[in-house]
């Protein structure tokens, strides 16, 4: 895999093998879609699939308020963050 990414100028974003915090943010985030979405509802297609994640992303990132931010959605957190940066 390596060699690939090398041949087209691709940076790897992982680091050695077997560190297991590599992944650690994406498996959490996935895991929470899996048991809050996907397995609470049926999808008669590709496209009813596509689009329900599509709006559980949306509603994870602007309006689920995450208890790690103080009970505020990520978004946000962050334009919060910014406000403070700017500011000082």
């Amino acid at each position: 895999m390596a060699a690939a990414c090398s041949k087209h100028g691709l940076k790897r974003s992982m680091g050695a093998t077997g560190v297991c915090w590599d992944n650690a943010g994406a498996e959490a985030l996935w895991s929470t879609v899996k048991h809050e979405y996907y397995k609470r509802h049926a999808f008669d297609t590709i496209a009813n699939l596509t689009a329900g994640l599509d709006n559980y992303i949306r509603f994870y990132n602007h309006d689920r308020r995450h208890t790690a931010l103080g009970m505020i959605s990520p978004i946000h957190f962050e334009i919060a963050e910014q406000t403070s940066q700017q500011s000082s």
